[in-house]
């Protein structure tokens, strides 16, 4: 038996960043994305965000990839989302989402961000937190 702890922090956005998750809708999407990842073996360790986006922390096994894991995760709760009309429009994620590492040491401080997204986005914009993260992290496409 392998023994794996890959620790991820992911951050994916609606899209056109449009504000589709009021707290109602945000609070549904994270349970049924919750309630699926269970189904599929993704352990998600914490998931929360604001009114266009999610941060999720999460673990990878040895079989799982991050384009495996963010495809099942994103598109099943896309198909929820517009199978049942939980939006007057059709709902879609962007294509693309941030994927970064994180070490042991960081995890409790990547919790706490994540699950503080409410507070956090009173103060700072996702256009400002979507910078810093490209920034902090190394991305060259800053646009």
């Amino acid at each position: 038996m392998s023994y794996i702890r890959i620790w991820i922090h992911t951050v994916f956005v609606t899209k056109n960043r449009a504000s589709f998750l009021t707290k109602e809708m945000k609070n549904k999407t994270i349970s049924h994305i919750q309630e699926n990842a269970k189904k599929k073996e993704i352990y998600i360790d914490t998931i929360n965000g604001d009114k266009e986006h999610l941060h999720c922390l999460l673990s990878l096994s040895a079989e799982q990839s991050v384009a495996k894991v963010m495809q099942l995760i994103k598109g099943e709760v896309s198909n929820w989302i517009n199978k049942t009309n939980q939006t007057k429009t059709k709902f879609g994620w962007a294509d693309e989402y941030f994927a970064v590492s994180v070490s042991e040491s960081q995890i409790n401080a990547v919790r706490n961000y994540i699950r503080t997204q409410e507070e956090h986005h009173r103060n700072k914009s996702f256009s400002e937190e979507y910078y810093e993260f490209m920034k902090k992290h190394g991305f060259t496409n800053l646009g």
